[in-house]
């Protein structure tokens, strides 16, 4: 009998293309990962990875398997979810993403409620950006993930992925206190012309959105820092580097050196928690959708 773990790996590399990237999808290392994969070999007197430069590469046996891994897997989570709603409580382990203000700014206290109410639910939780979440969701690697888009950047929703609208999240200009527009009460983009921005990645959901809202108004920003942590991008504004747009959710009490400005018009963005349709009877899934809702409210912002 073929081992579910070991299908498990195989199924992660041929999902992610390589070995490094299927053990960090699975929360492995690449080690036990490829242990796994030879022992699949062994135990199926086949050859399922070549060497391929630096790389490795799934032989044709290996991309069979790998999709009937993917119905296996599929299956194995059909009959835990049919289980786990016939005990009618949310008991096992959860993957949950979210990305990393939602982690810091509503993640503790929906834990803190599921420990609490759910003692029985072991929750696992992976500090993940909107597209990444969705699709590791999508793809089974996470039990649920908590995502945002903006309103002028919609998020597409893959087939066979539910989603639940958690509330909304609001982002402010933010500048040195020494700025010139500091004091001033609200911004539009014509304001902010020729300004050196801070902002994340390349590829991001909220890098898109300060380009695509920038040339919507017929200006090109200059991206002259681009930082992940919002932490940094207030060490750079306090230091009187650059401006920033930052959302209110997880940002907690800004330096003294640094001003929020309202901008018009209001960056909103659009938190939500998504489940794979199958899943949606799951206890530990309803649980864990309740819990971040009724957190909402008492989230940490600026």
């Amino acid at each position: 009998m073929l081992d579910l773990g070991r299908l498990r790996a195989l199924h992660a590399v041929a999902r992610h293309g390589s070995v490094g990237a299927a053990a960090s999808a699975l929360g492995y290392t690449a080690s036990a990962v490829s242990q796994q994969i030879a022992k699949l070999e062994r135990e199926t007197r086949t050859t399922l990875l070549e060497r391929r430069g630096r790389g490795v590469a799934l032989t044709d046996a290996a991309h069979l398997l790998a999709a009937t891994a993917d119905q296996v897997l599929k299956l194995v989570e059909q009959a835990e979810v049919t289980l786990e709603e016939q005990r009618g409580a949310a008991v096992g382990e959860l993957r949950v993403g979210a990305f990393a203000t939602a982690a810091r700014g509503v993640l503790p206290a929906a834990l803190v409620a599921l420990a609490r109410d759910h003692p029985a639910l072991d929750v696992r939780l992976f500090e993940t950006d909107p597209p990444q979440g969705l699709d590791a969701v999508a793809r089974g690697e996470l039990d649920l993930a908590v995502t945002h888009d903006w309103v002028n950047a919609p998020l597409a929703v893959p087939d066979g992925v539910s989603r639940v609208r958690l509330g909304e999240d609001f982002a402010d200009v933010l500048l040195p206190a020494g700025h010139p527009l500091a004091d001033r009460e609200a911004l539009v983009p014509a304001d902010l012309a020729g300004e050196r921005w801070i902002c994340q990645p390349e590829g991001t959901v909220c890098h898109d959105w300060l380009v695509n809202t920038f040339r919507g108004a017929g200006l090109e920003p200059d991206l002259a820092y681009r930082v992940a942590e919002y932490e940094t991008q207030l060490a750079l504004l306090a230091s009187g580097v650059g401006v920033a747009l930052v959302p209110r959710l997880g940002r907690g009490a800004l330096p003294d050196a640094v001003r929020a400005v309202a901008f018009t018009p209001t960056p909103t963005r659009r938190v939500f928690a998504v489940w794979r349709t199958q899943a949606t009877r799951r206890p530990a899934v309803a649980a864990t959708v309740a819990a971040l809702r009724g957190c909402w409210g008492d989230r940490v912002t600026a």
